[in-house]
Order: structure tokens, then C-alpha cells, then sequence
């Protein structure tokens, strides 16, 4: 297991940290495919993972996507800057599976699993979701304080 679901802060709206504890399923029965492929790098599982990931990136894409238009439904001040690092996300993980399907480099994707995803959602969900969480429940932003 990469992550622990236990390990992940908790935000003030039950939906964001439900559809965080389905990140983290998917997160590490990828990570599993991953380590499959590494210990067994056959075409057969290389295409198992690439496989699972287009399922993991198509569901980070509705997650963000239903994060953002709750932002923009409630008037979420800092909704553009959220909104872009939901977006540099999405890019840096499609420039991960290419650069894979490329160059087979497993050892790129190990490093970007074990240390760039977990610093990134663990950071992401301590900060800009636990504010956006925040103003859900309660219209105000420290971002948009007096």
C-alpha cells in the first residue's frame, strides 16, 4: 500500500473526503499494477497499467471537475488559482504516462507514485481543498478576508 486513507487530512465536507478515499483506492491499486509491471515487465501488464491509469486520470478529471463547478456555483473566490493547480495536476500526470509509454522508464513513474504524488495530495488536500471545503460549508474564504 502507498497510501493509507487513515493518513489523509480531513476536510470540513464529507463528498471531498469521500472522493479522496476513492483517489487512494485507485492510487494504490495502481501503484500494485505498477510494481507488477516492474518485477514482470511483460507487454501484457505494461498495457494492465496504462490501462488502470487512463481510468485513474479520467477520474481525477471528474473529480476536479466536480470541484470546480461547485466553486464556480458558490462564487469561490480564489476559484482561477485552484482551478490551475487542478490543471498543472492533470498535465504533469499526462506527461508521466507518455514519457512511460515512450521510453518504458518505470523508474520515473516509481519515483513520481512514492514522492511527487503523495507530497502533492497530501499537500493539496491540507491546503487549497481544506479552504475550498471551508467555504463550502460555510461561505468564507480566508483568502477573501476583511
Amino acid at each position: 500500500m502507498l497510501i493509507n486513507k487513515n493518513d489523509l487530512p480531513l476536510v470540513a465536507e464529507d463528498f471531498m473526503n469521500d472522493v479522496h478515499f476513492e483517489d487512494v483506492e485507485i492510487i494504490n491499486n495502481l501503484y500494485e499494477k505498477l510494481l507488477t509491471y516492474i518485477n514482470d515487465s511483460t507487454k501484457e501488464n505494461k498495457n494492465i497499467f496504462i490501462d488502470n491509469y487512463q481510468e485513474w486520470y479520467d477520474h481525477t478529471v471528474a473529480h476536479f471537475k466536480g470541484e470546480e463547478e461547485k466553486m464556480l456555483e458558490l462564487n469561490f473566490p480564489p476559484y482561477m488559482m485552484h482551478k490551475s493547480e487542478h490543471e498543472r495536476c492533470l498535465e504533469q500526470m499526462r506527461l508521466i504516462l507518455e514519457h512511460f509509454i515512450k521510453n518504458e522508464d518505470s523508474q520515473i513513474l516509481r519515483n513520481y507514485f512514492e514522492s511527487d504524488l503523495v507530497n502533492w495530495l497530501i499537500n493539496h488536500i491540507h491546503t487549497m481543498d481544506t479552504v475550498t471545503a471551508m467555504f463550502f460549508k460555510t461561505g468564507q474564504s480566508p483568502c477573501h478576508a476583511h
